[in-house]
């Protein structure tokens, strides 16, 4: 079978200050009903920075591969082109990035507070993401 690319060229990738090897395209920011959907692309061979989720978080795998390492970087889990996860939320911080080549994963985010904490190495908060901070990246007219 061959492999799948993912057209992104209508997409418009935006960064998160202090958040390396991760680009993101927000789609849309549904405050009544504490929804966002998001395209996360994840650096292939490349780690973002430890963090947790605090809200409930669905996932397809649109290209490449998903993968889950935990605090120390050891590999976690791999999720494939095509794999649909329901993560509920967790105190367990973890790392992610794409495989060989970058990985393109829809997020469907719930929540109406804040939603993820980056951490440091010592698991510290430097950092909450709110629905706040996804709504000043949404791009009305780029989606």
């Amino acid at each position: 079978m061959p492999e799948f690319a993912f057209d992104d060229r209508n997409l418009r990738w935006k960064k998160i200050d202090g958040i390396d090897h991760l680009s993101l395209s927000v789609l849309d920011v549904d405050k009544n009903n504490g929804v966002i959907h998001v395209v996360f692309k994840f650096a292939g061979n490349r780690q973002i920075i430890l963090h947790r989720h605090l809200t409930l978080n669905k996932t397809m795998t649109l290209q490449g591969e998903h993968r889950l390492y935990y605090p120390d970087g050891r590999l976690k889990e791999i999720r494939p082109t095509g794999r649909f996860t329901v993560a509920p939320p967790s105190d367990e911080p973890h790392r992610e990035g794409g495989g060989d080549r970058d990985a393109v994963v829809l997020f469907a985010i719930y929540g109406n507070g804040a939603l993820y904490q980056a951490l440091d190495d010592e698991k510290n908060v430097v950092r909450t993401l709110a629905v706040a901070d996804f709504a000043g990246l949404y791009d009305r007219e780029g989606n």
